[in-house]
């Protein structure tokens, strides 16, 4: 059995002051960060500040033990959420949050079967313009929570005339299965002040009240409609409860 590796007492002391523990019961939530990350947006570099957490099921103020235990732990195998922040988020007093779904046909490819790229984006341009605000990035979220491979036969089944809910409903899965609850919990860690949410979909309102976290308001965001999703957009109204877009951007 490979023996684990002790760390530095220098590298420790670098890291250390970084990690904050959130606990969540029997378990517990370790955020890393802040760490600066310059963005590439729209053709400028903006400053961010990036966060990453992993969940456990060790709650230890001994932060040695869990960083010496991650060269063993496969985390490639799976995927870690994180979340990008903007400005002075924790004492700011407009404050926009965005709770984005990892998406890796839109995001990555940009594929326009969806419209998940584009909200990636436009929430960070907006949030650079809001002069404070964090986008977390979602991963255990593809595809409504079915993951990348389950979502990959839901688009055979949406070309073959399903639409989305019906696609996800006949592989054996509920329409949306996302959780957002460490999300927010990372949110109250960072920020106890109002936030106002880009979102187009009242059931992750409703996660922030039941969650405790004060809601400033809503705002929409929607766009880069298509032929390639006006059906799926249609369908997160119809079907999802999403808000009706104003104006005719769906007909």
């Amino acid at each position: 059995m490979e023996q684990q590796k002790k760390l530095t007492p220098h590298v420790f002391s670098i890291l250390k002051d970084k990690i904050q523990r959130i606990d969540n019961g029997d378990e517990a939530i370790y955020l890393v960060g802040p760490i600066q990350l310059p963005v590439n947006l729209h053709g400028e570099t903006s400053l961010f500040h990036w966060y990453c957490w992993l969940n456990a099921e060790v709650v230890t103020n001994d932060y040695q033990s869990i960083i010496e235990k991650l060269s063993s732990a496969n985390l490639a195998d799976s995927q870690q959420s994180s979340v990008l922040v903007y400005g002075d988020f924790g004492k700011a007093d407009n404050a926009l949050v965005r709770m984005h779904s990892i998406c890796h046909t839109g995001d990555i490819f940009g594929s326009k079967r969806c419209d998940c790229g584009f909200q990636l984006r436009e929430a960070m341009l907006r949030i650079k313009e809001n002069g404070s605000g964090a986008l977390f990035y979602l991963a255990n979220h593809e595809g409504r929570g079915i993951g990348l491979f389950s979502k990959a036969m839901a688009y055979i089944l949406q070309e073959n005339g399903y639409d989305t809910v019906e696609a996800n409903e006949s592989l054996g899965f509920v329409n949306d299965s996302r959780n957002y609850m460490d999300a927010l919990r990372v949110l109250k860690q960072l920020r106890q002040k109002p936030v106002t949410v880009i979102t187009n979909n009242p059931e992750k309102l409703d996660a922030f009240n039941e969650a405790g976290v004060p809601i400033h308001g809503r705002t929409p965001l929607w766009g880069d409609i298509s032929e390639y999703n006006r059906n799926y957009l249609q369908t997160k109204v119809t079907k999802s409860g999403h808000y009706q877009p104003e104006g005719a951007l769906l007909r």
